[in-house]
């Protein structure tokens, strides 16, 4: 049996993207807001749009770590009657329709509860690239390697300003596919300003070997995909875009997401 690393579907998005110049474009939606299909719907338009890698969020009972927007969207698709075995549904809408890379962000919760091993697999049927976990840490998650490792799905691990040295070279160690650089403390949500926090994670990231890092939290506009696509391998967005989705359904979020395009070309050097 061969133990070579399986190949990140979400790195050779992001390595797609750099080579024609560009940070990827990574778009968050949470999974049956307003409806299954209307999330496969404008994962579509994600990906027709301009968006490189889309993740999809699990509604959770208790999301210590979404702001306002996300969190009244899922409650919504909770109350709706969303089941996490649907998740599986709107990846696999997702990945027959487009070239996007699709991961599911998951608190870990929902995983255990259906089974490591049982999630994984039904993921990667679904043509899912892997999972982000804003709230496992790699020495807790010796199932999810063995998973990942087995059905050949990324492991994206969150690193923050208040990582320790020791904390970030343990995370950028256990990913695969990408770190996810949280640039600010606190919950998600647009903002006016992007962090200046969020640079200074990115290089501690780089210095711990780090190959892939994207950055998310407060990113909402063109500008701000511009300004930390300058020294970030990807821009992360998500409360503008369920913002658009909830304000003006599929069409707002192709038109956002063709706004925020704009904003991922390099400067040559």
């Amino acid at each position: 049996m061969s133990t070579e690393a399986p190949q990140s579907k979400s790195a050779a998005a992001i390595d797609r993207a750099a080579a024609e110049g560009r940070a990827a474009l990574i778009g968050y939606l949470p999974a049956g807001y307003p409806t299954v299909e209307a999330t496969i719907a404008a994962g579509i338009a994600l990906a027709e749009n301009g968006a490189d890698l889309i993740e999809i969020g699990i509604p959770y009972s208790d999301p210590v770590m979404d702001g306002h927007v996300i969190q009244a969207a899922t409650t919504q698709a909770l109350a709706d009657g969303f089941r996490v075995a649907q998740v599986f549904d709107v990846v696999a809408g997702i990945t027959a329709a487009t070239d996007a890379a699709v991961l599911v962000m998951t608190y870990w919760n929902p995983v255990v509860r259906m089974g490591v091993d049982e999630f994984s697999r039904r993921l990667a049927e679904a043509g899912g690239a892997g999972l982000i976990t804003p709230d496992l840490v790699p020495d807790e998650a010796s199932e999810w390697f063995e998973a990942s490792d087995k059905y050949g799905l990324d492991r994206v691990f969150l690193v923050a300003p208040s990582s320790t040295e020791a904390r970030m070279k343990s995370t950028v160690a256990a990913s695969r596919g990408f770190v996810y650089a949280v640039s600010i403390m606190g919950v998600t949500g647009a903002r006016d300003s992007v962090s200046d926090a969020a640079q200074s994670v990115v290089s501690a990231a780089r210095g711990a070997g780090a190959e892939r890092v994207c950055v998310g939290l407060g990113v909402s506009r063109a500008e701000h995909v511009r300004e930390i696509g300058a020294y970030a391998d990807g821009v992360i967005v998500g409360t503008a875009l369920v913002a658009a989705l909830r304000d003006g359904g599929t069409d707002a979020v192709a038109a956002l997401t063709r706004d925020l395009s704009s904003g991922t070309a390099k400067a040559s050097r």
